[in-house]
């Protein structure tokens, strides 16, 4: 009987400790994947909906949805954030971010004639929770490789921190190295994802947010041909009007994590 409660009480400690793991690991996994908090949804709301953005800003918030690609990506306004290449103090998605985290959080432009890949003053490496890129379609194809940006990347996040990327996704029926400079502005998802997760990251979700099945990606001038650049066609031409029922390009959203 004493043996019995001996080998019971090992039984009962080991499924304590799994499940106390498997809670642990589905907790941080969940935190991970956590979307915007309803106050902080609310307080993203009014930062698009601002004064201080400009017509011409908003007027794009149909193609690029940022309340909802900012949700899914999880960002939280007491967070650290990097974005690589926001395009000025006028950057599109830096005059939400910027007034966004300017109470609680921190955000930390890395502009295009900064030194990145190599290190950057102004960023806490090791300590940032979020790095964001959008449509830095430079920093996907141009030199050094790829794989020295995404390493930079990685050495600025905290273990758990998010990398987040919204670009031009490319046919995947048509392999990148028939492109490999994209020329033609797209690039393949699992291009960029193969990199990243030899990188060191690890997939963690990826959403259709940003996805314009209207798209060809078949141009004249490539994704260039499209709103808002519209290069090679003329205003009030069939061509343009064309180009104008498209909308903006077919995007791909993913984010990735840094391991603990």
């Amino acid at each position: 009987m004493i043996k019995f409660k001996k080998y019971y009480l090992i039984y009962a400690v080991a499924v304590t400790f799994l499940c106390l793991n498997f809670a642990a690991n589905t907790f941080a996994e969940n935190t991970r994947h956590h979307q915007m908090s309803a106050e902080a949804q609310a307080l993203l709301a009014k930062k698009i909906a601002n004064d201080r953005r400009s017509d011409s800003h908003k007027a794009r918030d149909k193609y690029r949805h940022p309340a909802e690609t900012l949700k899914f990506f999880g960002l939280e306004p007491d967070m650290t954030v990097v974005e690589i290449w926001p395009g000025g103090q006028g950057g599109w998605y830096r005059s939400i971010l910027e007034p966004f985290l300017a109470e609680q959080g921190k955000y930390i432009p890395v502009r295009n004639r900064s030194d990145f890949p190599n290190q950057v003053d102004n960023v806490p490496y090791g300590k940032v929770d979020m790095v964001l890129v959008f449509r830095a379609h430079g920093f996907i194809m141009r030199k050094p490789p790829i794989s020295d940006y995404v390493k930079a990347i990685y050495s600025m996040l905290k273990p758990g921190g998010i990398m987040a990327i919204v670009d031009h996704a490319g046919d995947e029926n048509i392999p990148q190295s028939n492109d490999p400079n994209g020329k033609n502005g797209y690039v393949n998802a699992s291009h960029f994802s193969t990199i990243a997760i030899d990188g060191g990251f690890k997939f963690l979700a990826e959403s259709d947010i940003n996805r314009n099945p209207k798209d060809t990606k078949n141009h004249p001038s490539g994704v260039w041909s499209l709103p808002p650049t519209l290069s090679g066609s003329y205003p009030l031409t069939d061509e343009r009007a064309k180009y104008l029922a498209i909308g903006e390009s077919d995007r791909f959203t993913l984010k990735f994590y840094k391991p603990e």
